[in-house]
């Protein structure tokens, strides 16, 4: 009998390496396809950025996810950060997009009062 749909994907929650943002978000990666290009391609696409911009992937609290095996080894709810390239100094490069640049923005969402 072959596996629901839901049992074959992965949920790693991503962010960028931000001071200002802590936030992740859930990723969908379908383990067929599990390894450390479409992770990249995937997170790079939901964040909004280029995959160039990306220096490291960080496995939360300290571990750098490098090769394929390393990608295998994530479960859903795995927090990974993305850390950008510098920008010419010491400082990692700060991204933080606007919610109306994103495809996923919701103006009713956004009146809501909780």
């Amino acid at each position: 009998m072959a596996e629901p749909q839901q049992d074959r994907r992965e949920k790693p929650a991503v962010r960028i390496q931000s001071h200002k943002e802590n936030d992740f978000i859930e990723v969908e990666l379908d383990r067929q396809k599990l390894s450390y290009q479409n992770l990249l391609k995937v997170s790079c696409c939901e964040l909004g950025i280029n995959p160039e911009q990306v220096e490291k992937i960080r496995k939360l609290p300290n571990t750098l996810l490098r090769k394929d095996k390393d990608i295998l080894r994530l479960r859903d709810s795995q927090e990974v950060e993305l850390i950008l390239r510098k920008n010419g100094s010491s400082e990692p490069i700060e991204y933080t997009p606007s919610l109306i640049e994103k495809p996923c923005y919701n103006s009713n969402a956004a009146k809501l009062t909780y």
